[in-house]
């Protein structure tokens, strides 16, 4: 995805006139989860002034030049807090998770993904089975989409063909995690510490991993094949991860 993300981050890659990161964040924002921490990498300063700019660029405004007054007169911005971290260039994933601990000190449970993969998931369902079961961690586990036909053979006969099967081998780590607080007391403060690794694989061995099952839509934006894909499904007002388009389903 160099032709993207050279000059920005990938959760910055433009999806329908707003950043994938701005579409992951409404997902949320949907199930009533408004206070976000996003820990920032590479080109993190083009995620801050976004941020920084996002009230001027959703309103009509008047600027009186010799003041140096600012009045705005229409206001469309998400009810959203951001917290936004420099948590390191090279830092991994676990360790960006630990930087940013003392933002989460009031929660007795915190939400953590991706900012490249988009979903359909009921995140009030995800919350409720990380309660229910009592471990520290929850991840959610998805089937990838397959970039292939499939075929079974008999022989040199084609038996069965599928452009693209909606299942393929087993489920993995969409992101969407959960966890409970005390988990942040599990992760050393080490630049290389990566959250996939130690951290969930001494969660798994101690019985303190579950998995929630998602058997709906979940996109990675690993490549430009798939992020054209979802630039398509947003044009075409088929977008699953829109909180709405959900409910819509359901009430049909």
């Amino acid at each position: 995805m160099r032709e993207e993300t050279e000059f920005r981050p990938k959760p910055m890659v433009d999806l329908g006139g707003r950043p994938i990161l701005w579409h992951i964040m409404r997902r949320y924002a949907g199930y009533g989860l408004n206070d976000f921490v996003l820990c920032l990498g590479y080109r993190g300063e083009i995620i801050k002034d976004y941020f920084l700019r996002y009230h001027a660029l959703g309103s009509d405004f008047t600027v009186d030049l010799a003041a140096g007054a600012v009045e705005c007169h229409r206001q469309v911005a998400e009810d959203w807090r951001v917290t936004l971290v420099d948590t390191g260039l090279d830092t991994m994933t676990g360790a960006r998770v630990q930087r940013v601990h003392r933002y989460l000190a009031d929660e007795d449970l915190f939400c953590v993904t991706y900012g490249d993969g988009l979903a359909d998931i009921d995140v009030d369902a995800l919350v409720a089975f990380h309660r229910s079961h009592g471990r520290l961690g929850t991840v959610t586990g998805v089937y990838p989409p397959s970039r292939f036909g499939q075929l079974v053979s008999d022989g040199h006969r084609v038996a069965t063909f599928s452009e693209k099967p909606a299942r393929e081998g087993t489920r993995i780590s969409g992101g969407f995690f959960v966890f409970s607080r005390a988990f942040l007391d599990r992760l050393p403060d080490r630049p290389d510490l990566i959250l996939e690794r130690e951290p969930l694989e001494d969660l798994a061995r101690d019985g303190e991993l579950m998995v929630y099952e998602h058997d709906g839509y979940w996109q990675c934006a690993d490549t430009v094949r798939d992020v054209d894909a979802l630039r398509a499904l947003w044009a075409a007002g088929n977008a699953p991860w829109v909180p709405g388009a959900v409910a819509m389903r359901r009430a049909a």
